[in-house]
């Protein structure tokens, strides 16, 4: 069974499974900690930004909805990563186990 996971590990498809699926993922991460940081940064050095009204007549901030698209934002990136391994990263993953369970059925 050990050979089996080194022929799959020596496959260069899988090796550039490995590299779409981390250049992905730390896109999305990347994405999501700017945003966070860059709301965390504005409440600290200028909260004065998300103090500002929606409306003339409003009680609710600018902060309110800049904090709920954070949560919102993460939640669909998330959701993309998601989508995106269930139906390409899981294919080809299960293409290359197929091709070589049936090569070493044939050797």
């Amino acid at each position: 069974m050990q050979q089996f996971y080194k022929k799959i590990y020596d496959d260069p498809k899988f090796h550039e499974l490995e590299g779409k699926r981390g250049k992905f993922s730390w896109c999305l991460a990347l994405a999501v900690l700017v945003i966070y940081y860059a709301f965390i940064l504005i409440i600290a050095f200028r909260p004065e930004i998300f103090a500002i009204p929606l409306s003339d007549n409003s009680v609710i901030t600018w902060g309110i909805p800049v904090g709920v698209f954070v949560i919102i934002i993460s939640f669909l990136l998330t959701g993309i990563y998601v989508w995106r391994a269930n139906n390409e990263f899981d294919q080809i993953g299960q293409d290359l186990i197929e091709h070589h369970v049936k090569k070493s059925g044939t050797e």
